[in-house]
């Protein structure tokens, strides 16, 4: 029986035009947006190395077209066969599109089914007064402007859950990643500072 493996995504906006990280092979413990070996699947699932690449490229296009995809949002998906798992989180305020991400995908065709395991962040003050805080933070510091000028999808995505910051997306240095953390565990009421930024590659 012919193995198939699941494909993770992390949907982000790099410092050139937008692309999704992904990588086949052994899990990686650090992000979501590196690929993790299963088991074999169905063979009514079976896609070829070329039809896979295709899926990908259509899946995190319609993601990225989702009309409140915002700043404090961060989408992945897992894509296994014809499978596809969206992952990641939303806030209260978008809730709207865990849905309309659901819907997006499966109308692409090729994908047979969707498993939506996006989780819809609790609306909470100071989370949100957080968010707001660690965006000035990092987008309206001056070196930092370059991230955030004419960008639909800006590049750091901002998670804020019980007052733990999740930096997700990508930098173009390791220096602005760790300034990055710097700049949130500047922000009042902050328990912790997780950064998944990766750096894009020249």
């Amino acid at each position: 029986m012919r193995k198939h493996h699941a494909v993770m995504i992390l949907v982000m906006t790099f410092c050139v035009p937008a692309l999704v990280a992904a990588r086949s092979g052994p899990a990686a413990s650090a992000a979501v947006a590196f690929g993790q070996q299963t088991g074999a699947q169905p063979s009514s699932e079976a896609v070829s190395p070329e039809a896979r690449a295709n899926l990908i490229k259509k899946i995190r296009s319609a993601l990225l077209k989702l009309p409140y995809f915002g700043v404090f949002d961060n989408i992945a998906f897992e894509l296994q066969g014809r499978t596809v798992t969206l992952l990641g989180s939303v806030t209260s305020q978008h809730s709207q599109t865990k849905q309309d991400a659901e819907r997006a995908v499966k109308r692409i065709e090729g994908v047979e089914k969707v498993v939506n395991n996006i989780e819809v962040l609790p609306p909470a003050p100071l989370d949100e007064r957080i968010r707001q805080q660690t965006y000035n933070a990092i987008y309206n510091y001056g070196p930092f402007f370059k991230y955030k000028n004419n960008r639909v999808n800006p590049p750091i995505r901002i998670i804020v859950k019980n007052s733990r910051v999740t930096l997700e997306g990508v930098v173009d240095t390791e220096a602005d990643k760790n300034l990055c953390t710097v700049r949130a565990n500047q922000v009042p009421g902050v328990f912790s500072v997780t950064n998944n930024l990766q750096v894009a590659k020249p």
